[in-house]
């Protein structure tokens, strides 16, 4: 396997060498060869909410689980549901791949929500509930209290709550108030008893406030009672209508549409554009109404007519509402209900020679490409580490970065300020349109742009989306390119907690790819020709396509073939259609899927070649991972673009190949374990349905592939060598 192309030759020459598979003669694919991608997305929140399900796993973990499986449910219909509903309001196409009216697709998600939001109440009520009752943290009600206790929380409800709230009456002279998106809401009718009218009123549960309050702080906090928040101010409705008769008292939510949408022109300031929208987001309409299921019809009547919401949008769910809130519980300081401390190591490559001085990450780089594992191997000694030496290193002249999402006080944007205050010439790509992240990428930017770093702010019409950075060092008179190509943000918190993948290389013609990328991104340069690189959107799914056709080639001439893709979704049609059109050609196919899959393996005639699997736990498997057979010479990418036509149009993503032999092992180990089926994971079945195999016939509890990397990566730490 040769290391790099030949100098003289480019990607787009490279990608000549594969001729478009011969399609004459191949059967047409039947029509009904995708699955529908909303239900694909909740078929994945489903996954999430059997891990809540599983007594195997920590019981705070599990708690964390519904929390996610909730959080994640709130960002599906603000953005997707929401995004439908607003296409099929306004008359724009609604793109689909399963062939059916928008309507019946919204009909589908609905009923599919429905079911899912109801066990996941279930869950809660019958299985982790009483689960964290055992392990001494009982969620309570107000009348199942003391006067003791009822007499502390409420001196703390008269001196940490009532400040705070802000009852609204809905009278003649008051309308309806706006309710915030996500919000958690107290509905009240009181009766005038010198009148005997009965009015409404809303009181908004404080976000600012601890969801679950403790009801007696001397308790331990291994056998420790809490109450929630809305609970609490629903028994002290007395103290914010004074002379009022409270007459019920029921909770709801409202999502609201915070999809955001920017018509971009080449005239436009576009950070002002995305501030205005963003102001427009919080008034976005609303698109689902969450109640408690003892609510009356006659306040669900007002809420649904003050809202406009229709009676598909209602989900009547037993308290409390909002499992989102299971967060606050699930960080609780019981070590015994959690998973096992798992410290990152450090790459051996990245060792320091003596102890307590840190590496010289140039030298190591130098030396040879290092392949990084998040969060194996920690982020906070390669990646970061990497980015603050080049700040502080005399010989370093420029930086240059992409930031797509970064976390607050983040090193990687202080290591960028410091390198411009020192005076070498920073460019940072700040992705201000990153979807939740926008206004704390504004002010990153602005931070950034006061330091003296040259900020570009993405291109007109696309996402800056690939994981870049780049360091030119003077060596000996001598300019050098260090880089680092990722799957994933630079973001050290999420570093912790996300499956990633990295590349740090001296690798001169990887630098000059880069070099011509971000010229491409923060200026007018329109260069096209990358030796290691495959970019979107201009060549990333026709480089792809060309990779699959080339082993669907082999395949029939009787060659080795074989194609392994992980990524979190795989939606594009064009890229699906290849790979059935592979499995047709006898080419064994895997796919390692996070998320959302529109392919349906182990269909006759289709897909029998196909299988599909997904593995979920610990950490969120987030690298996106390419790998050809290529008749014996196997050719594998990593880097950040997802089978999506938002990625694949509309992005700039960037993959990069590996040519270092033992990094090519290494994937591929790491691949062939995940698809063994003594590794526990998720089996998606033709229909859509997927099956969770976490055991053996006998019981006996699969291979956790998280678990075995973990203690792969530190026994390879120890020994002081990668494999």
């Amino acid at each position: 396997m040769t290391d790099t192309l030949d100098d003289d030759r480019t990607a787009s020459d490279f990608d000549d060498d594969f001729e478009p598979f011969d399609l004459e003669g191949a059967p047409e694919l039947p029509a009904e060869r995708y699955l529908d991608r909303e239900l694909s997305w909740l078929a994945f929140n489903q996954r999430v909410l059997e891990l809540a399900e599983d007594e195997r796993l920590p019981v705070l973990e599990r708690a964390n689980f519904l929390a996610i499986f909730a959080s994640n449910l709130d960002e599906f219909f603000m953005v997707r549901v929401a995004g439908l509903k607003r296409r099929i309001v306004t008359g724009l196409a609604v793109p689909t791949n399963v062939g059916r009216a928008p309507m019946d697709v919204l009909e589908d998600i609905s009923r599919a929500a429905h079911d899912l939001q109801e066990r996941h109440a279930r869950v809660y009520q019958e299985l982790v509930k009483p689960a964290l009752a055992e392990a001494g943290i009982r969620i309570v009600k107000w009348d199942d209290l003391g006067a003791a206790e009822r007499d502390h929380l409420r001196e703390y409800f008269s001196l940490q709550m009532f400040p705070v709230l802000m009852p609204l009456a809905v009278d003649p002279a008051h309308p309806f108030p706006y309710i915030s998106g996500l919000s958690l809401n107290l509905s009240v009718r009181v009766r005038n008893s010198r009148t005997g009218r009965q009015e409404f009123a809303r009181v908004k549960v404080p976000q600012m406030l601890p969801r679950f309050v403790r009801v007696d702080p001397t308790e331990s906090i291994e056998d420790a009672r809490y109450v929630t928040l809305e609970d609490l101010i629903a028994n002290h409705l007395g103290d914010l209508f004074p002379g009022m008769e409270i007459m019920a008292h029921h909770v709801f939510r409202v999502t609201r549409n915070e999809d955001v949408e920017i018509e971009e022109d080449e005239t436009e300031n576009l950070i002002k554009a995305l501030e205005k929208e963003l102001l427009r987001r919080r008034f976005g309409p609303p698109i689902r109404l969450e109640v408690t299921d003892d609510m009356d019809d006659v306040t669900l009547g007002l809420l649904v007519r003050e809202l406009d919401i229709s009676e598909r949008e209602v989900y009547r769910l037993p308290a409390p509402l909002d499992l989102g809130g299971l967060f606050d519980l699930s960080k609780l300081d019981r070590p015994e209900l959690h998973y096992s401390t798992n410290v990152p190591a450090t790459n051996w490559q990245l060792q320091p020679s003596e102890p307590n001085r840190p590496a010289d990450i140039f030298e190591a780089v130098s030396r040879k490409d290092v392949l990084l594992h998040h969060p194996y191997e920690s982020f906070a000694t390669s990646v970061q580490a990497f980015l603050e030496q080049a700040a502080a290193d005399p010989h370093v002249l420029a930086i240059k970065q992409t930031l797509y999402r970064t976390s607050g006080d983040s090193p990687i944007v202080e290591a960028l300020i410091d390198a411009a205050e020192a005076g070498k010439q920073v460019l940072a790509l700040v992705e201000i349109k990153a979807r939740f992240d926008e206004q704390a990428n504004i002010s990153w930017a602005r931070k950034l742009e006061k330091a003296g770093v040259h900020v570009v702010y993405g291109l007109v019409g696309l996402k800056t989306h690939c994981k870049l950075a780049l360091v030119i060092r003077e060596e000996q008179g001598v300019l050098r390119h260090y880089s680092h190509i990722g799957t994933g943000n630079y973001n050290p918190k999420t570093s912790r907690i996300y499956e990633d993948l990295g590349l740090l290389t001296a690798d001169d013609q990887v630098g000059k790819d880069l070099t011509r990328l971000f010229n491409e991104l923060s200026g007018y340069a329109i260069e096209k020709k990358f030796k290691r690189l495959l970019v979107a959107p201009l060549h990333l799914r026709k480089g792809l396509l060309k990779l699959i056709a080339n082993e669907a080639r082999n395949a029939e001439a009787g060659k080795p073939s074989g194609i392994r893709i992980k990524v979190n979704s795989m939606v594009d049609e064009a890229i699906i259609d290849a790979l059935y059109r592979a499995s047709n050609a006898g080419v064994p196919v895997e796919v390692w899927v996070r998320g959302i899959c529109s392919l349906r393996p182990g269909i006759e005639g289709l897909s029998e070649n196909i299988e599909v699997r997904s593995i979920l736990g610990r950490y969120l498997e987030h690298s996106r991972v390419f790998s050809f057979e290529n008749d014996g010479d196997r050719q594998i990418y990593i880097g950040s673009a997802d089978m999506m036509h938002r990625n694949l149009d509309r992005r700039v993503e960037a993959l990069v190949r590996l040519v270092d032999p033992d990094h090519i092992a290494e994937i591929t180990e790491i691949f062939d374990t995940a698809m063994d089926p003594r590794t526990s994971s998720w089996h998606l079945g033709g229909d859509g349905t997927w099956t969770r195999r976490s055991a053996d016939d006998a019981g006996h509890p699969l291979v956790d592939l998280q678990k075995l990397l973990a203690q792969q990566t530190a026994q390879r730490t120890r020994a002081g060598k990668r494999r």
